[in-house]
């Protein structure tokens, strides 16, 4: 992505650093976070300093290769109760998005299959890097195809973060959108604030103002106003996680943008890897949702006439809040889901032939 018109992943290792875009600061500040250990990376992905499901996942990946340096030893046993340990921690940090569990497992089953410990600790780096690589290319294939549906002068709505800031490069909803911009395509977008953390007033804004991309900030409880006006012809999201049926949890607030994109008759698509599919969740029913501090609905944070980050509350002393942090749309409101591999209709069987394949 192009930050100050340099060229930035969200998240890459070196040595045995992880580095992450910082996120937390974002758009008042760029700063690069420095993971030195597996134990700081998952803190990195519980408190947010990365997010977005696809970068989770390359995090997650990046985590393991550092518990794997990490280890001090020759015996195999160890070392792999050394990496489930690992794992276990790295995967509590964020219960929703699959990409974590997806790209964690992906690195493990690599290493502990007939290893020594020197060989896998060279190969677990190894492979978190082809997994950032491979999740960098799926992005770019999926705007690829989501570009094939964007029409030129066309006005589009997005809901949170789902661009390279939330995975490693490209993104997911905010890929079809770069790509219909590198291609001339005259689009306008309507960017959903969301709250609680307003990832799309301070990541979605700021990404798109990097590339020069026609925007505008709306209230999330704007875009039915809008909508209902005839200012938006299409819709994009991000998934975090995929239901075998088609049913998709993403950011909170998705839902309700679903049944008024359905409504208005507007099409609503979502964009997301294969990897994002749980074979193992039938339903959306069965996607667990979590649940984050209430701080972030009571609280807000800015910056002052001094340039400084402050968290400020807004809400009464005596007042409580709930915050689920996810919701799940079901299928019926999805118009097709953009992959890797094209653009899926949100049907168990067709579902099934692509994630089989992937």
């Amino acid at each position: 992505m192009l930050v100050n018109s340099q060229n930035y992943r969200t998240v890459w290792m070196q040595d045995d650093f992880v580095y992450l875009i910082n996120q937390q600061l974002l758009p008042h500040k760029f700063e690069i976070h420095h993971s030195k250990n597996y134990l700081d990376t998952a803190n990195a992905i519980k408190t947010m300093i990365v997010r977005g499901a696809p970068a989770i996942g390359a995090t997650g990946a990046f985590g393991i290769a550092q518990a794997a340096l990490e280890f001090i030893g020759n015996h195999p046993e160890d070392f792999k109760n050394h990496i489930e340990n690992a794992s276990n921690i790295l995967k509590s940090t964020r219960p929703t998005a699959n990409d974590l569990f997806y790209a964690i497992d992906f690195v493990k089953e690599k290493i502990l299959k007939n290893f020594n410990v020197d060989d896998a600790k060279k190969d677990a780096v190894k492979y978190a890097n082809e997994y950032a690589d491979w999740n960098a290319e799926l992005c770019r294939q999926i705007g690829e195809h989501g570009n094939n549906l964007i029409k030129n002068n066309q006005n589009i709505l997005t809901h949170c973060n789902a661009g390279a800031l939330a995975c490693v490069d490209f993104g997911t909803a905010l890929s079809p959108i770069r790509i219909a911009h590198y291609n001339k395509k005259n689009i306008f977008i309507y960017v959903d604030e969301t709250r609680p953390r307003n990832q799309g007033t301070s990541l979605t804004a700021w990404e798109l103002a990097q590339e020069k991309i026609s925007h505008a900030i709306i209230a999330d409880n704007a875009a039915g106003h809008f909508m209902k006006k005839g200012k938006i012809d299409f819709a994009i999201v991000g998934a975090d996680r995929i239901a075998m049926n088609g049913d998709v949890a993403n950011k909170i607030g998705t839902y309700e943008k679903a049944v008024l994109a359905k409504e208005n008759n507007i099409p609503f698509y979502v964009a997301a890897p294969l990897s994002t599919f749980d074979i193992k969740c039938s339903s959306g029913d069965e996607i667990p949702i979590e649940e984050r501090s209430e701080d972030e609905l009571l609280y807000i944070h800015g910056i002052d006439e001094d340039k400084k980050i402050k968290k400020i509350r807004i809400a009464p002393q005596e007042s409580t809040a709930k915050n689920p942090a996810f919701d799940v749309t079901p299928a019926k409101y999805i118009t097709g889901i953009i992959t890797e591999k094209g653009v899926i209709n949100p049907m168990r069987e067709e579902i099934e032939k692509f994630v089989k394949n992937r």
